[in-house]
């Protein structure tokens, strides 16, 4: 399975999923948009340093709400930025904002050579406690969900809310629960 984490606005859990991820030995995939490897250009490049980088638009909008030119300019620009601040580039990996796609989206992604990437489980770890989850939520969201090729996604910010960071506090759990459960870890290639 893969683990895949979203970095859009805070990079609150960044450190402690780097270092989990590090210690724990496994592999995983971010997607950023421009935004973010702006404001958090340090974070950005401790991300982009360890692990691969994908394309998550320049300010994540909903692309199916955009005129054409804007959705591939949302692209261009994402990647451009990232490629500014971490010297990586994106391709071949994108990640839709809310998962929000349709078949004319998804056509001017692939148009721009880049292959869409979902998930299998969202671990919700972004709603926070003020959206009613906990870190054993989390866990058990994932473990739940278990089944060999499984694309997690998670986030690397806090909720704005309540500034709790659930998937970083989980991650050590998921990664354990999983490995017991007889699952390893592979790059998003590889689960692909």
């Amino acid at each position: 399975m893969a683990l895949t984490f979203d970095g859009g606005a805070s990079d609150a859990a960044v450190a402690p999923i780097l270092a989990t991820l590090a210690r724990e030995g496994v592999p995983a995939t971010f997607f950023l948009t421009g935004d973010f490897a702006r404001d958090h250009r340090a974070a950005a490049r401790a991300i982009a340093a360890a692990h691969p980088v994908g394309n998550h638009t320049e300010n994540h909008p909903d692309l199916t709400t955009l005129r054409s030119t804007a959705v591939v300019d949302e692209v261009r620009d994402g990647a451009a930025t990232i490629r500014s601040v971490t010297g990586r580039t994106t391709a071949p990996w994108f990640r839709f904002p809310f998962g929000a796609r349709d078949d004319r989206t998804i056509r001017l992604v692939n148009e721009e050579c880049y292959v869409a990437v979902r998930w299998s489980v969202d671990s919700l770890g972004w709603k926070g406690t003020s959206g009613g989850m906990t870190s054993a939520r989390v866990r058990d969201r994932v473990l739940g969900a278990a089944r060999p090729g499984l694309i997690v996604l998670m986030h690397v910010g806090a909720n704005p809310d309540d500034g709790t960071t659930l998937d970083a506090d989980a991650l050590p759990a998921v990664i354990d629960g999983l490995r017991e459960a007889g699952y390893s870890f592979v790059s998003l290639p590889q689960v692909l």
